[in-house]
């Protein structure tokens, strides 16, 4: 199976995506089934353990989606056991600095032969649905090709850093979040605040200057635009929960509306 780097190779446009944040295999079926080219299964904010991804990665496969999972931490454990279970992009989030980045990186890998390269990955891959239980020849030596790993932005002090985090190798690319990047500026719960918007386009300017592709979660169009115009990669532009909490909240008052009008009269 291709990787999100394999997908971001090949684009002839940016990608779009979109979140399964439920931890619904049914949402996430139907957010797969959309066109969309990407769908991220969100483990740090949706109520989502590793035994429920399972289902979600299926029903995501039989769409021609690229799935991206986002681990609650950077930590090399859960890291391990996401990636056991067969995701092959892992989204890690906040990741502040060259060193952060470089531990996601080396949480995702096998040690390399005669310490070539720092890996952190244990290797149970037999045990693992990753290799299908042993049944693909050499996933060990091979897995760097099978997995993709993309770090999140979402601090202050990670704008100032974006060119050293994405210049890490084996960083496949960057994913930048203005919520918790407002929050982190003194601006929570307000990331149309013109600051965090010169900052999100200061860290994409700083992600592709050393060549590697930049995403924004952007549920706004005008954002969403406006990073795409800026060079932006891919953009997230919608959840599950959201598309549902604004869409029933539209249906239903539009109706109260109309009853409204009608008994005004």
């Amino acid at each position: 199976m291709s990787t999100f780097r394999d997908a971001l190779a090949e684009a002839q446009a940016p990608l779009v995506g979109l979140w399964n944040a439920s931890g619904s295999p049914v949402a996430a079926e139907i957010m797969a089934g959309s066109g969309a080219d990407l769908l991220l299964v969100d483990g740090e904010h949706g109520p989502i353990s590793i035994s429920e991804m399972l289902p979600i990665l299926h029903a995501a496969s039989a769409y021609p989606v690229t799935t991206i999972v986002r681990v609650p931490w950077n930590d090399p454990v859960i890291i391990k056991q996401v990636l056991d279970l067969g995701a092959q992009n892992v989204l890690v989030p906040m990741v502040s600095s060259a060193d952060d980045a470089r531990a996601a990186v080396r949480a995702a890998r096998y040690p390399g032969a005669e310490g070539e390269r720092e890996g952190a990955r244990g290797i149970g891959s037999a045990l693992a649905r990753s290799s299908r239980w042993g049944r693909i020849a050499g996933y060990v030596a091979d897995a760097d090709r099978q997995v993709s790993v993309t770090v999140q932005i979402e601090t202050a002090d990670g704008v100032a850093n974006a060119a050293s985090i994405a210049a890490v190798d084996g960083v496949d690319a960057v994913f930048i979040g203005p919520a918790d990047l407002a929050g982190s500026m003194g601006y929570p719960g307000r990331p149309s605040e013109q600051a965090v918007m010169d900052a999100v386009d200061a860290a994409i300017d700083a992600v592709r200057s050393v060549g590697t592709p930049a995403g924004v979660n952007a549920f706004a169009e005008a954002d969403a635009d406006r990073c795409i115009a800026r060079g932006a990669s891919f953009v997230f532009v919608g959840a599950d929960v959201t598309l549902m909490a604004r869409g029933s909240e539209a249906a239903v008052a539009r109706l109260k509306r109309a009853q409204a009008e009608t008994d005004a009269y």
